[in-house]
């Protein structure tokens, strides 16, 4: 296999750190770039010793002049905690990020990829979510930054395909967890773990019935790559994700066996725009990819939670 020169924005981040590894593993050249505004040196540490890894911190909201192969465009917060700490800017990373990055793409003829959401769809009217599916999306609610400059990016993305012959992918991605998460991050899995891990209260938002589906990271990059590698011409939109669809009350149970915690459930009210369900239906990555994840929801908790044992 040839060697290709990769740039990955968004690269010391949860996401972004776990793709860099496998691409540096199967022997290709990797730009990190981040302006670590919630990614972290320490999740690229070990990379940093290899001579085919290059770090750069950079903010994709001005341009980036480098000669690469293919980009993976994954820079953008990603939890509603670091993504409405800033609203402004994370608009401005998702859409200018997208302008920057095409831009370069079309000036090298580079391949493309960007790193879209389940949040495109809002809160689903139908379900599981189908890629044809419009989305049910509040413009101006405090989720918008994040929904709708996602949902502007992949306007970008097109545009730039049909306008600019640009060779893109675009990937839907839903729930996603495993080691490196941000401890941080409001997400629900961290969340419960570090509660449970602590012996505190577990924080349940509503009832606890509204479900998501959990997706292993080591999947959900093996979707991403074989997404950028499928056939010319096939551009998606494409959900990755794991449509197993569990309750949040389901989770904090599967948590607090797994970690042996005492703590308990107490229940707040639901946070606004907050979806109550999100499954992908993933038909379309089974026969363009032949991509689905592998990973069960208790195992890919184990590995998450010794991940968190040692942050602890």
């Amino acid at each position: 296999m040839i060697s290709k020169k990769i740039l990955v924005t968004g690269g010391a981040g949860f996401l972004g750190s776990h793709l860099c590894e496998r691409l540096l593993n199967r022997g290709d050249e990797v730009l990190c770039v981040d302006n670590l505004f919630t990614g972290t040196k320490q999740n690229i540490l070990h990379l940093l010793s290899n001579p085919r890894f290059e770090f750069m911190r950079h903010d994709v909201t001005f341009p980036l002049y480098v000669e690469v192969d293919e980009i993976y465009n994954l820079a953008c917060p990603a939890s509603p905690v670091h993504y409405q700490f800033d609203p402004v800017q994370t608009t401005k990373t998702s859409v200018m990020g997208a302008i920057n990055m095409l831009g370069l793409a079309k000036r090298v003829k580079a391949k493309i990829l960007q790193a879209s959401t389940s949040e495109v769809y809002g809160d689903p009217e139908i379900h599981p979510q189908i890629e044809s599916y419009k989305g049910s999306v509040n413009p101006i609610g405090i989720r918008a930054c994040y929904d709708e400059g996602k949902r502007c990016a992949e306007t970008l993305f097109f545009d730039y395909e049909r306008q600019h012959k640009v060779q893109i992918k675009v990937m839907r991605i839903f729930n996603t967890y495993g080691p490196r998460m941000h401890p941080n991050d409001g997400r629900v899995v961290s969340n419960f773990i570090l509660q449970a891990l602590r012996g505190e209260d577990i924080t349940i938002y509503g009832e606890g019935r509204q479900t998501r589906s959990f997706c292993y990271v080591d999947d959900l990059i093996s979707g991403m790559i074989a997404l950028m590698d499928s056939r010319e011409g096939f551009s998606g939109p494409v959900n990755i994700g794991n449509p197993n669809e569990f309750s949040m009350l389901e989770l904090a149970q599967n948590i607090i066996e797994l970690t042996e915690s005492r703590s308990k459930l107490i229940f707040m009210p639901l946070p606004q725009d907050d979806p109550k369900q999100r499954q992908p239906d993933i038909s379309l990555a089974k026969k363009e990819l032949g991509w689905s994840p592998t990973i069960e929801l208790r195992e890919g908790l184990e590995k998450t939670i010794a991940y968190f044992r040692e942050l602890v």
